[in-house]
């Protein structure tokens, strides 16, 4: 088989997230010819393979899932462009061509999860949590094959609504615009003090302005900002919105979609030790990490509590742009990292 079929294949069905379902297809038709021990679409859609059939698991959870956006798939001699080939397809391929060379190994089964929605609400992965009682866990996020990371802050959004009764321009009073432009100055005050003395971008709280709208009906005005945060580990979701209530005063506070705690993963476990030694037998200098972004990490770890980490290769700078590619020369390294690592980890 050629090096680089799952990822090519994979990388070359478009599967923004609500559109995987034919990428799904595929990947389960692609382990079934790797001789995974069985190769199935769950409930949720999600794609899965297993290798073994033992009492111990260990999940390698991906995403099957892009951001929108396609990019025509091409290969030149040192890397393959197309959406997907960074985030997250490439640590998904690595996955399936890493446990299709293990192959089933006594006691032990390696379940490789494609999972849908994750740059949605993690539809797949919340499925998943309640699914499987892994020993050890592995979620794939681009983060360079000779790195480790041990940590994805939180998240939560909400949209504030800011409501004035409607005078004439003229009259000096306080727009409902001008309201809000006062509390998005605000929440940057807040955070600015709370980040002071921070070093660490993970322990930070990280605020985005990601969308204004106004509006008046001939009797009110009103005004809405849509609010995103990154939470650091010592900031809840609910002491955010409960912080951002306060910021907000009279102005309405409706929290949107799911929220997610931040996560940072045990590091002296024989997960990580596994890991550092497969990168080091590639003649990597391994390194740990800690992002600012939100993965499934966030939404698994806290039902399975067990070890832990996140691994892929690909460069998480190239995420949901034009120009997403990954080398493929960090691709081979890492599915023989993961080789090693999972190797082992069980024996």
């Amino acid at each position: 088989m050629s090096d680089f079929e799952t990822l090519i294949g994979l990388v070359s069905r478009y599967s923004p997230s609500g559109q995987e379902r034919g990428a799904v297809e595929w990947l389960t038709a692609r382990m079934k010819s790797l001789r995974y021990t069985e190769a199935f679409i769950d409930a949720a859609g999600n794609a899965v393979g297993v290798m073994g059939s033992g009492p111990k698991q260990v999940v390698l959870l991906g995403h099957i899932d892009t951001v929108p956006g396609e990019i025509k798939v091409e290969r030149d001699d040192t890397a393959l462009y197309g959406r997907g080939s960074v985030d997250a397809k490439g640590p998904l391929a690595c996955f399936t061509d890493a446990v299709a060379q293990i192959g089933a190994l006594d006691g032990w089964q390696f379940i490789v999860i494609g999972a849908v929605e994750e740059e949605r609400d993690s539809e797949g992965a919340r499925y998943v949590a309640t699914k499987y009682k892994p020993e050890y866990a592995v979620i794939g996020e681009p983060n360079r094959w000779d790195r480790v990371a041990l940590g994805y802050k939180g998240s939560a959004w909400a949209n504030v609504t800011i409501k004035r009764g409607q005078t004439h321009s003229a009259s000096g009073e306080q727009t409902a615009c001008e309201a809000a432009v006062d509390l998005w100055l605000a929440v940057r005050s807040f955070v600015d003090s709370f980040n002071a003395g921070k070093s660490r971008a993970f322990d930070k709280l990280i605020p985005t302005l990601r969308g204004v709208e106004s509006g008046q009906d001939g009797f009110e005005q009103w005004a809405r900002l849509n609010i995103g945060v990154r939470l650091p580990p010592d900031v809840s979701p609910l002491d955010w919105y409960e912080k951002l209530n306060g910021i907000a005063a009279d102005a309405q506070v409706e929290r949107l979609g799911f929220s997610v705690p931040a996560w940072a993963c045990e590091k002296n476990t024989p997960l990580v030790r596994a890991f550092l030694s497969g990168i080091r037998s590639q003649g990597g200098e391994p390194r740990f990490v800690y992002k600012t972004g939100t993965a499934d990490l966030n939404i698994v770890a806290p039902v399975w509590k067990c070890p832990v980490l996140v691994y892929g290769p690909g460069d998480s700078s190239l995420d949901h742009t034009p120009d997403e590619h990954i080398q493929l020369d960090e691709y081979e390294k890492s599915v023989q990292v993961l080789c090693r690592a999972l190797t082992g980890l069980v024996k």
